[in-house]
């Protein structure tokens, strides 16, 4: 007798990033600003802090706490997962039964689409417009013909930088029997205003992502989060793993969220370096029809090309790293003198041609 493996995993590829060693790493949305001596030092405390022989806290009480109040909403509506990738399967596979449907408006985050398959429920895929962007009123059509029972997409989008807006939200949770599941990880960028994360409480049928990994800088630690209504959160917290976050990430998170001044002056610098980016973009963009800029609210530059493949090859030779995507390249906005030396670098590409 032997074991094989079940058809839905038989084929499955593991994820490969990018292999090698960059001068320039702008192909993950990283923040690219690492911990200054301030945050290394918490690093340190908390390493001295901790006892290693018992296990994390399975509330995050105290990471809980210090992220609602970094964007000021309750903390009993939040719950904690070891990055979102966690919070997504638990999602997806708690929270649909066999024989419903998942929604996901493409392009989106491609695990979205990946999780359905290993959860085992059907994924409808909505087409965006040939801008990039979603038409709200197709999309509730769709959800209601489909009898979609969750819709799951990213606001900022990733990879496409563009986001819709808050009343246009609002209309799908007022319209669909679904669940909604808006990821904003990369919120920050956009503003607040922008945000439903203070509506949590107002629909039955919402839950809002957020992370640690871009505007935060702490991808290394893991840290995603869920928030919504007491129902929700209560069903979130008991199907998720009791002990699902280490306790160095708890301690340091929520002694990272409290740095509050830094954090938003973090996020400033960031908008600025991405305003920079596009900017030196739609001037190569002026002398070629071949390299489409699109317009973003995110911490990175989305373009259509046909020679995005060529380029990324090249910007490898020239140890700089960006994100390859078919028709299109994902440029993650660096520091200004990563960002002038990768938009030299393409610029010097184009003229070789």
């Amino acid at each position: 007798m032997s074991y094989s493996l079940n058809k839905k995993i038989k084929n499955l590829v593991p994820y490969e990033p990018i292999s090698g060693t960059y001068n320039i790493r702008l192909d993950a949305n990283e923040c690219t600003l690492n911990y200054n001596e301030h945050f290394k030092q918490i690093a340190v405390d908390a390493v001295n802090s901790i006892e290693f022989n018992r296990y994390p806290d399975p509330t995050c009480i105290n990471i809980r706490k210090s992220f609602a109040d970094f964007y000021g909403i309750d903390y009993k509506n939040v719950t904690v997962g070891n990055g979102s990738d966690e919070l997504l399967f638990i999602i997806e596979s708690a929270f649909l039964e066999k024989g419903q449907s998942l929604l996901v408006a493409l392009p989106d985050f491609s695990m979205y689409e990946f999780y359905s398959s290993v959860a085992e429920v059907k994924c409808v895929k909505f087409e965006k417009d040939s801008k990039l962007n979603i038409d709200v009123d197709k999309l509730i059509e769709t959800v209601n013909k489909e009898n979609v029972g969750l819709v799951m997409f990213s606001n900022p989008c990733n990879p496409t930088g563009q986001g819709i807006s808050k009343n246009d939200v609002i209309k799908l949770l007022n319209s669909v029997n679904a669940l909604v599941v808006l990821d904003e990880a990369y919120m920050d960028f956009w503003g607040e205003e922008n945000s439903l994360l203070k509506y949590v409480d107002e629909y039955s049928n919402l839950i809002v992502l957020r992370t640690a990994s871009k505007a935060m800088g702490s991808a290394a630690l893991r840290l995603g989060f869920a928030v919504s209504n007491t129902t929700i959160t209560n069903a979130l917290t008991a199907v998720k793993s009791p002990y699902n976050v280490n306790t160095l990430s708890q301690t340091i998170g929520a002694n990272v969220y409290k740095n509050k001044d830094f954090l938003k002056k973090q996020i400033n610098t960031i908008v600025e370096n991405v305003d920079l980016l596009y900017n030196k973009l739609v001037n190569i963009s002026k002398n070629t029809s071949d390299f489409v800029v699109f317009p973003t609210k995110t911490n990175f530059v989305l373009v259509k090309t046909s020679f995005g493949k060529d380029l990324w090859n090249y910007l490898k030779e020239n140890s700089v790293s960006i994100r390859f995507m078919g028709d299109y390249i994902r440029i993650t906005a660096g520091t200004k003198e990563e960002i002038n030396t990768t938009v030299n670098l393409i610029e010097q590409f184009i003229s070789e041609r």
